[in-house]
């Protein structure tokens, strides 16, 4: 009791200190569940035992028999379910062809590259070398998004990042389970039509088994048949139950059968498709948490002594500095990228959870199974896992300073609010080559924001999760654009200095308004407009017009017309290389002004027979 307990506990003391630290949460998990096994039994304890363990030993122990394994089993079953949910068929369509050829081509360089390279350093067989090469693959947005949130980075390169470690996470994934299944019917079988059959079994039933509960599952989520407060743990049983299934009709068929079955429910149209995947983000936090301190306490040190030789060096140093690099280099060949760019993505590569709970899934299994060489599976996926998370968590901000991918000014601007004014004012500075992002929790809004093909995210601005968007890293600007001056406030005193490093605007209130002597130095646009004048005048004019200014002069009497007619409010002002500044409520204070600047502002255009009398 007291050692499923302390697990639990240590797991969640764990996510914390990575929330605390801004690090990817597998690297505090391992090392504790490594310090409570291995190197407590080794070090620590008087007897030489473990303070968990997690196989029962004849004496102490949580697991008897195989229990770890089926634990663990379904575990990563759920896990990969999720990370499933996430591959969405959209966004494949969407990608660039960087993104494309990395979780393509990159992942084809990998596989046989690190695969060539264990086989000769390590002098593993074919098959072992290239189940590790399979397994480190895959890289995943929970080691990624805290390596990245921090670092100031050109959108193309934080998005490519990202979104290979959203999608190479199931590939990667379904690459290590077919190549393990081969080993398996192989070590049975031989090279033979029967192994073939075997492995066309895995396949179809895996595939069928994924494919047909996704749409049934689908089906009677959206005809209402179960109760609301039953549909999360409902969706978790059908995925344990797919998974069983799938294993009673074709051996190790089961982990396939999750991924297709989360891929293909991750594309359907599912109203509560949100809800399902909070309800099993949670689900696999606690499990990630308890999974790898078992997975970590249960190596013994024999397992880690098998890595205490010059060739672990050498297959890390290789697969960092060779075969990422080689991946890169090709998956990007032609594209837009710098060189520097592409040297920061080729840096960038740390192994997470799904590479290590695979490989000590697959690597007990397969030492049951007397495959030789499968005890070298966990220590060096663990390994690499460990030496990139730690490498690239430690060097990825300095390295973006060394070789000049680090931004020095961040002029992204986030726009809290997706409303019809923010959405039309989001186009504009897009069309001008500023990068935007809306964010709001009316999800039609970000529905509408999507469909101009603004970058828009479906978030509670009190919720902290908004740090974990890598799409903010390069924010700059802050604009707070609701209808409410209470969110609009809270969000400059909370996202200021994150956000806002250049610049934290919101609208005036009507309190504001009505007191000249009360204008805040954060007002936005204009001390005489808040958010219903915008709001109204977008409906009335629905553009933003742009006027010549000839002078300093010219511009203040051009303001003074906008404050007097209400179909008038001024956003922005344009300078000669054709970049827009904000321009605040003391609209008036603005320094200097050129002949050749732009007043950009929303509504009717002005009578030039007006303007040029003021000229």
């Amino acid at each position: 009791m007291i050692e499923l307990a302390g697990i639990i506990i240590l797991g969640i003391l764990a996510q914390w200190v990575a929330w605390k630290f801004k690090i990817p949460a597998i690297l505090p998990l391992i090392i504790i569940g490594l310090l409570v096994g291995p190197i407590a039994a080794e070090y620590i304890s008087d007897d030489g035992s473990k303070w968990i363990e997690p196989i029962w030993n004849g004496s102490k122990g949580l697991f008897p028999g195989d229990g770890l394994y089926y634990f663990v089993s379904l575990a990563i079953s759920i896990i990969l379910f999720e990370g499933g949910l996430t591959l969405k068929r959209s966004e494949i369509k969407t990608l660039g062809p960087v993104i494309t050829k990395l979780i393509t081509l990159g992942s084809a360089v990998t596989f046989f590259g690190a695969g060539i390279l264990a086989y000769f350093i390590f002098d593993l067989s074919w098959e072992i070398s290239f189940l590790f090469s399979g397994l480190i693959i895959v890289t995943g947005p929970t080691v990624i998004t805290p390596i990245l949130r921090n670092i100031p980075l050109k959108k193309d390169v934080s998005a490519v990042l990202k979104w290979e470690g959203i999608l190479i996470d199931p590939i990667g994934a379904l690459v290590a389970v077919l190549v393990f299944e081969f080993i398996s019917v192989e070590g049975d079988s031989g090279f033979t039509k029967t192994a073939l059959v075997e492995f066309g079994k895995i396949i179809l039933f895996g595939t069928t088994f994924g494919f047909t509960f996704a749409h049934a599952l689908a089906f009677v989520i959206n005809k209402k048949l179960i109760p609301h407060y039953l549909l999360n743990v409902v969706s978790l049983s059908t995925v344990l139950l797919v998974f069983v299934e799938s294993e009673i009709f074709a051996h190790e068929s089961g982990l396939l059968a999750v991924v297709v079955m989360g891929m293909v429910l991750g594309n359907s149209k599912l109203n509560n498709i949100k809800e399902l995947l909070y309800f099993k983000e949670s689900l696999s936090v606690l499990l990630i948490s308890i999974l790898f301190i078992l997975l970590a306490a249960n190596i013994n040190i024999e397992d880690l002594m098998l890595l205490y030789t010059w060739k672990t060096g050498a297959i890390f140093l290789a697969v960092i500095l060779l075969v990422r690099p080689l991946a890169v280099f090709l998956s990007t060949a032609g594209s837009k990228l710098k060189f520097n760019e592409k040297l920061f993505i080729s840096w960038v590569g740390p192994r997470g959870i799904v590479a290590a709970g695979i490989a000590s899934l697959f690597g007990s299994k397969l030492i049951k199974q007397g495959v030789s060489g499968a005890e070298y599976i966990t220590p060096l996926v663990f390994m690499i896992v460990l030496g990139t998370v730690l490498l690239n968590a430690t060097t990825a901000r300095l390295f973006a300073k060394l070789i000049g991918v680090f931004l020095k000014k961040s002029e992204g601007i986030l726009i809290i609010g997706a409303s019809k004014t923010s959405r039309l004012i989001g186009h504009y500075l897009v069309s001008n080559g500023r990068h935007v992002v809306l964010i709001d929790s009316n999800e039609r809004n970000v529905e509408k924001a999507k469909e101009m093909d603004l970058e828009a995210i479906t978030t509670n601005i009190f919720s902290d999760t908004i740090f974990d968007n890598i799409e903010l890293n390069d924010m700059g600007y802050l604009m707070a654009l609701t209808g409410n001056s209470d969110i609009n406030k809270y969000a400059i005193n909370k996202f200021g200095k994150q956000f806002g490093e250049n610049g934290s605007f919101r609208l005036v209130t009507i309190q504001e308004m009505l007191d000249d002597s009360n204008n805040p130095r954060e007002g936005l646009f204009s001390h005489t407009d808040d958010y219903n004048a915008l709001m109204e005048l977008t409906g009335k004019y629905p553009s933003i017009q742009e006027i010549e200014l000839q002078d300093k002069e010219h511009y203040i009497k051009l303001i003074e017309i906008t404050n007097k007619d209400k179909d008038m409010i001024p956003l922005f002002i344009k300078d000669l290389e054709g970049e827009l500044h904000i321009i605040s409520s003391y609209n008036l204070e603005i320094e200097t002004i050129k002949k050749g600047f732009q007043l950009v502002y929303l509504g009717k255009p002005f009578d030039m027979e007006q303007v040029q009398k003021l000229t």
